[in-house]
């Protein structure tokens, strides 16, 4: 059961909310403009606040359901963590497209919401503070999943799988890195 989950959370993490929105509504590639990433944020820049909340809200999912699914059948929280894992691998390495996909920021939030709310929970507070203070998307995920991955390993909550869902997603982040670091990252108007 445990390998059919996973497979099934990395088909369903496959799928692109934000590619498969534009294409309903006659819009471009979200991989061709804007930041090239098929996300929330790029939906946002690109396709407007609608289309971007039905993103968000279709990414999320895709990590809470298999995850949540797991629970279901009775698989223990380690193995919830690497399913919810192989979901953000779709997200992010889709099989649908061609392996460009996103950084995986809202499928990790949708699993850490099945995995430990608290620890969802303060994810989303840290992303707004610090987006609120910085007005960058990308430090605010990266703050985000600093701060619940403590609270995770404090629960004892698939440490090993959330640890390499958040290398996976610095290192997916590594060009918003440097961009920080050189002062030119993107920011949000006020």
């Amino acid at each position: 059961m445990f390998w059919l989950l996973t497979l099934l959370a990395y088909l369903l993490g496959s799928l692109s909310f934000a590619i498969l929105l534009s294409r309903l509504t006659g819009l471009p590639d979200p991989r061709d403009s804007g930041s090239g990433n098929p996300g929330a944020t790029n939906m946002y820049r690109v396709a407007g606040k609608r289309l971007a909340v039905l993103t968000l809200l279709g990414d999320l999912c895709k990590g809470l359901l298999p995850v949540l699914l797991a629970r279901a059948l009775g698989l223990s929280p380690d193995q919830q963590a690497w399913i919810g894992l192989a979901a953000v691998a779709g997200h992010t390495f889709p099989l649908f497209f061609r392996f460009h996909g996103g950084k995986g920021v809202a499928t990790a939030a949708g699993v850490l919401f099945g995995l430990s709310w608290p620890a969802a929970l303060l994810a989303v507070v840290g992303w707004a503070a610090t987006f609120g203070l910085t007005r960058t998307s990308s430090l605010a995920a990266l703050c985000a999943l600093a701060l619940s991955l403590p609270l995770l390993a404090w629960q004892q909550t698939g440490l090993m799988p959330m640890s390499l869902l958040a290398c996976l997603i610095v290192w997916r982040h590594r060009v918003n890195l440097e961009k920080l670091y050189a002062g030119k990252e993107h920011r949000f108007k006020r």
